[in-house]
């Protein structure tokens, strides 16, 4: 009943800035936190940043002051704004969305986007 859809992923030069978005649709009654992993081929996916509820976010280390996380919860969605692209960027990028389908369940699921690639390459 919930579908994440992602959006905005591409071929860019190093220094090259890219928006990523998110939009969740289906059953939604309530969005707790949602986040962006990137995963590159032979390795472990990686928490790239999160953004709660309240507006908090929180990054990995390689993206601080490049990387921005927000949110537009009347759209849910979930954007990631890059800026100062580095080829050690280039991965597949995933959103993760917290959600509460019905009112009458009181709890969260996971649902994860498809995917997007980006690649940063001259």
């Amino acid at each position: 009943q919930v579908q994440l859809v992602e959006s905005g992923g591409g071929l860019v030069q190093p220094g090259g800035s890219l928006r990523l978005s998110c939009a969740a649709s289906g059953s939604i009654f309530s969005i707790n936190a949602m986040d962006w992993y990137r995963q590159v081929p032979g390795k472990q996916r990686e928490l790239v940043a999160t953004i709660t509820s309240g507006g908090n976010t929180n990054y990995a280390d390689a993206v601080k002051g490049r990387f921005a996380i927000s949110r537009d919860n009347a759209k849910n969605t979930v954007y990631l704004q890059m800026t100062s692209l580095k080829p050690e960027d280039t991965a597949v990028y995933y959103c993760r969305i917290n959600l509460q389908q019905f009112k009458s369940t009181d709890y969260y699921r996971q649902f994860w986007g498809q995917g997007t690639q980006v690649t940063v390459s001259s």
